[in-house]
């Protein structure tokens, strides 16, 4: 047998291309934890699959990993792990999680041999994650007021905390840093703003600290400062660009919580760093929204879509779609004046639990004109293993567990800065500004846009 694979190796170097693929060299000698499969579980796993992390189980020693083995390969193979729900294919994405090709065959190379652990030389060395602070000390720091009780068994827990943030004037941020107290059991976490007190008005009607709210903080907000999920890094938005905090703002901390087993608290907090540079470009969002929800019982692949044309020029960020427990695919596309398309996000297979918000390697730009288009299927079938209702009933538009939504927002900023107003003033464009990047009243919008005319930053004291 080990003559025949010598004369099919030696085959393939003289009559083939002179390469072979990483799984046929594999086969040769069989995969081993320590020189083929740690290097795939600490670049793309062990964020999450570490001591005090979200995930379940750590991934860091071969015995952790050994006896999950048919495990490791169901849920990567089922891409159901890492869990990165865009197509890699529709768009060009920043900081991808997902296993190439390769590396399901390597993990599945390694299983069929009983998941050796291999020469103990051959291990690298173990991941570092940064504590504290990715960015650096923040210019200001927001905590929950008190810690948050999580119990050992429940369903999971959808929390809005509502936080003061104390800033009496109109203010432009760089960047927004989330730690969460407890990553045992913070599955993800939003962050909107509010200067309306509709959340503090929430927050005292609710007897326990913070209030109830699933889906989205239960009201508009009037701004955003982005969200976080597990395995997530803390980035700075380009230079000259920058997100809107109004004066008096709310941070309503929407929190995520997955019970682990036994009793826990959290106590997250948020770093925001302020802009130190001219800014040039304000942030806000463009919201792909279609509230007439109305899905029939039964229905396996009901059809919703949606679309905005472009009055102004504006480069692209980032973009987040959503849904709730029915949703099964989405599919955004910029249809561009000159006729040709370019992929904005794809969703095969929808999963409420990971959501995520994309960040593109580089701003795509999208002329006037654009026509952004918006398609999304829902699954109200019994078959349905997320459907809140046995046997299945009609579900419509709602904040609730058991409603639905259609919404997809996409992170911009216009290339003109004066032509900001016109993106406000498109189909649902507070509500994408908010969720984006934070909108301005008149006077606070007329102000920073003159600042970013004279190129001076918000903190410059001879603006007025």
């Amino acid at each position: 047998m080990r003559i025949k694979l010598q004369n099919l190796l030696i085959f393939c170097l003289l009559f083939g291309s002179g390469s072979l693929p990483a799984a046929t060299l594999l086969a040769a000698e069989s995969a081993t934890f320590n020189k083929d499969i740690a290097p795939i579980l600490f670049k793309n796993c062990a964020s999450c699959h570490r001591p005090g992390e979200v995930g379940p189980f750590s991934l860091l020693k071969y015995e952790d990993a050994k006896k999950r083995a048919e495990f490791i390969r169901e849920v990567t193979h089922d891409r159901r792990m890492p869990p990165w729900k865009a197509d890699p294919d529709y768009g060009h994405f920043a900081d991808v999680r997902r296993l190439s090709d390769d590396d399901l065959k390597t993990i599945d190379l390694w299983v069929k041999a009983g998941a050796p652990e291999g020469n103990p030389a051959d291990l690298p060395a173990q991941p570092s994650f940064a504590e504290g602070w990715q960015l650096g000390e923040p210019d200001l720091i927001l905590k929950m007021p008190e810690p948050f009780s999580i119990p050992a068994q429940s369903e999971d827990i959808y929390r809005c905390f509502v936080i003061p943030i104390g800033n009496e004037t109109d203010r432009t941020v760089a960047a927004v840093e989330f730690r969460p107290g407890n990553r045992s059991v913070v599955h993800h976490a939003i962050l909107y703003l509010d200067d309306s007190g509709v959340a503090r008005r929430r927050d005292a009607s609710d007897p326990g600290q913070g209030y109830r709210s699933f889906g989205g903080p239960g009201f508009v907000p009037t701004g955003g400062l982005g969200g976080w999920a597990p395995g997530s890094s803390a980035d700075r938005l380009p230079d000259g660009v920058a997100k809107a905090l109004r004066a008096k703002s709310d941070l309503v901390l929407q929190i995520h919580y997955h019970p682990n087993g036994k009793p826990e608290t959290d106590q997250s907090q948020v770093g925001i760093y302020f802009t130190k540079k001219p800014v040039q470009h304000m942030v806000t969002g463009i919201a792909l929204l279609n509230p007439r929800v109305d899905i029939p019982p039964g229905d396996r692949n009901w059809e919703i879509t949606d679309g905005v044309t472009l009055p102004v020029d504006v480069l692209a960020l980032g973009i987040s779609p959503h849904m709730h427990l029915l949703g099964k695919d989405m599919q955004v596309t910029a249809e561009l004046p000159d006729g040709s398309v370019v992929p904005m996000v794809r969703v095969r297979d929808w999963d409420f639990n990971w959501q995520g918000s994309y960040r593109y390697a580089e701003p795509v730009r999208l002329p006037k004109g654009t026509r952004i288009r918006l398609i999304a299927h829902y699954d109200n079938s019994a078959d349905n293993p997320t459907n809140p209702h046995s046997p299945p009933q009609r579900v419509r538009w709602g904040e609730q567990t058991t409603d639905e939504m259609c919404l997809c927002t996409i992170q911009v900023y216009p290339e003109r800065p004066e032509n900001l107003r016109q993106l406000f003033k498109l189909p649902h464009g507070r509500l994408g500004a908010a969720l984006a990047g934070g909108t301005l009243p008149e006077s606070g919008w007329q102000t920073l846009l003159r600042r970013v005319r004279q190129h001076l930053s918000p903190e410059s004291d001879d603006l007025d």
